[in-house]
């Protein structure tokens, strides 16, 4: 069953897009080819800021992705506020807990020591937030790819396997401060990169085109368990900026 939070997909296709598509595989085209000719309106934007906000964070997946999604730049506080979304075993953030989670990991990135230190835990606050429905890996690497460039370093994205990024991402959302992200991103971190050398070297980055995913789901926060659940990886939470 595809991911259909409005609930409405063999009326309106799936999450309401603009061609009504229902066929998932072409759903991913439509959106990669999008995400591809909006980049470098995207980067630019980001250039633009002196200091980059939940606001810009908004912004730049509405940048990519509202030729296709009419809600694009709207997070899960406005466009689906009283369910779970999950992945599996992973929760994400309460919706009104997205922006949080956002804020937090954007606050440790505008400081250039702990974007050098800490590239991993920012990127799985980033991914716990979770703000869309849709395009949030790509939103948040572009984002993250900007935040890099800014304290003076860069991620080799090109030489990470899908697979095993994922599954660090995963421990690193369920425990986020064990440094899973951080150790494993570790041996792809390298000097700076410009900005459009990053733009050309988009294509080469497995699994970007978002095939081949595991498929979000929902759930109910008045369900016990599925209320439980989502306080433990809260819980698991400090927010700290050690």
């Amino acid at each position: 069953m595809p991911f259909d939070p409005f609930s409405d997909f063999e009326t309106a296709g799936y999450l309401r897009n603009a061609a009504g598509e229902k066929d998932l595989d072409l759903v991913k085209i439509a959106e990669h080819q999008l995400f591809r000719a909006q980049l470098p309106t995207a980067l630019k934007f980001l250039e633009s800021r002196k200091q980059i906000s939940y606001s810009d964070f908004l912004e730049v997946h509405r940048i990519l992705f509202a030729g296709f999604y009419p809600w694009a730049g709207q997070d899960r506080a406005i466009t689906f506020p009283d369910r779970a979304v999950l992945r599996g075993d992973v929760y994400f953030a309460h919706p009104m807990d997205c922006r949080r989670a956002v804020e937090v990991g954007l606050t440790m990135a505008n400081i250039r020591e702990q974007m050098r230190s800490r590239p991993g835990h920012i990127m799985g606050l980033f991914a716990y937030g979770h703000p869309f429905l849709d395009g949030n890996g790509r939103t948040i690497l572009v984002i993250h790819t900007e935040l890099c460039f800014r304290a003076g370093l860069s991620i080799d994205w090109t030489r990470i396997s899908k697979t095993p990024y994922l599954q660090a991402l995963t421990e690193e959302i369920k425990d986020p401060n064990g440094g899973h992200l951080d150790r494993y991103l570790r041996p792809y971190i390298d000097a700076p990169i410009a900005r459009d050398q990053w733009l050309m070297s988009v294509d080469q980055i497995p699994g970007l085109d978002g095939t081949a995913g595991t498929a979000n789901s929902t759930a109910s926060y008045s369900e016990p368990d599925v209320a439980k659940k989502y306080r433990e990886f809260e819980q698991q939470r400090r927010y700290d900026l050690r």
